[in-house]
């Protein structure tokens, strides 16, 4: 194998696939970056066996092969680099990369031993602006479970109806749904994507064109994620999500508007102490006021007065405020609303237009 190619497209590669790279694993080659030099491009891929990237650039190919090489070490060496043209050469089972001032060799394992990435045969699919799902993961993934103990509530949902597409992710104390306009939409794409695949895919998604479009093809236990010269393959999880919109209360009793900044720093001075009794807080609805309290702590406790715009009954409820703040830290507008219901119902949050976004927080005991 032997190409020329720039530091800048050489480092762009194996900074995206590097994702995909899990120094734990036990087995040598699942730390390595495959190689593969092949008409005018020179084709990246990283797996964990779980999920795998693909990369590609354009080069100047002289002689077609391939091979793996530390992918950690490579990103390294290559990071600290002129931007300039590189020379790469293949001989014996080694990578030479040599510059204008310098030449380097790298020991590898033959690509032989690397794992074949399998094909996702579609059985559905569906386009979406990068914009859109930059937004929707934002919205959506840090409520799925961190445990593995539920592996369905590790994941995010999705479900099309019609030209949208639901995503949902629960750990069943908190729940988010963001629905976003898709297109070409075909077959069953109903589905339970890992949060981690989500995750990487979202930081990939940061270096993209707003306006690019992202292609969603999805088989029975796979899905791919393809955008420009990257594509993203990741197993699905087996299993059936909950019927979750059964817990979404369809009526409420009280509804306040917040300004998104006002109750976030409020939230935050309350939480000074709330952080010592599980983040717990109550939101006290009485005469045309919020009232945020902490119970008693070791520290101390506190209470703010809000004066905000509120529809309804007077009331009490309890939450986590980390939970809230998370949540609001997301929702993208400046003002938003909280619907109540009674005690034990989910309290929700929404834009103030009402319009993609719901999260829904249960509440705590009194």
């Amino acid at each position: 194998m032997r190409l020329t190619c720039s530091q800048k497209d050489l480092l762009s590669a194996l900074t995206t696939t590097n994702k995909a790279v899990d120094v734990n694993n036990t087995l040598p080659v699942l730390n390595n970056v495959l190689l593969k030099a092949e008409g005018k491009k020179l084709y990246f891929t990283s797996t964990n066996l779980e999920i795998a990237i693909t990369y590609n650039i354009e080069t100047d190919v002289k002689n077609e092969g391939e091979i793996t090489i530390p992918s950690k070490l490579f990103t390294s060496y290559i990071n600290y680099l002129k931007d300039e043209k590189v020379d790469v050469v293949v001989e014996g089972g080694d990578i030479q990369i040599k510059t204008s001032d310098s030449k380097t060799r790298i020991k590898g394992i033959p690509a032989s031993e690397f794992p074949s990435i399998p094909l996702v045969e579609k059985e559905g699919g569906m386009t979406a602006k990068v914009s859109d799902l930059k937004k929707a993961i934002e919205q959506v993934v840090f409520a799925a479970a961190l445990n593995t103990t539920r592996p369905i509530l590790s994941g995010v949902y999705f479900a099309i109806e019609k030209e949208e597409l639901k995503m949902v992710a629960t750990d069943s104390y908190r729940l988010s749904e963001r629905v976003l306009p898709v297109s070409k939409v075909s077959g069953n794409v109903n589905c339970i994507v890992p949060a981690k695949t989500i995750l990487e895919f979202g930081s990939i998604l940061d270096g993209m064109k707003e306006d690019d479009e992202v292609t969603i093809i999805i088989s029975k236990n796979q899905i791919m994620f393809s955008v420009g010269s990257v594509e993203l393959i990741s197993r699905l999880i087996e299993g059936q999500f909950p019927n979750y919109e059964q817990i979404i209360p369809k009526a409420s009793k009280t509804q306040i508007e917040f300004e998104v900044g006002a109750v976030s720093l409020v939230l935050k001075r309350i939480n000074i102490f709330a952080k010592e009794n599980n983040n717990k807080i109550i939101l006290k609805v009485a005469d045309g006021k919020v009232i945020v309290t902490t119970e008693s702590t070791q520290y101390g406790e506190g209470e703010i007065t809000l004066d905000t715009k509120i529809d309804g009954e007077n009331g009490e409820i309890a939450l986590n405020s980390q939970f809230l703040l998370e949540a609001l830290g997301t929702v993208g507008k400046t003002k938003v609303v909280l619907e109540i219901g009674d005690k034990i119902a989910p309290v929700i949050l929404k834009p103030k237009d009402g319009k993609g976004y719901t999260h829904i927080i249960m509440p705590l005991k009194i």
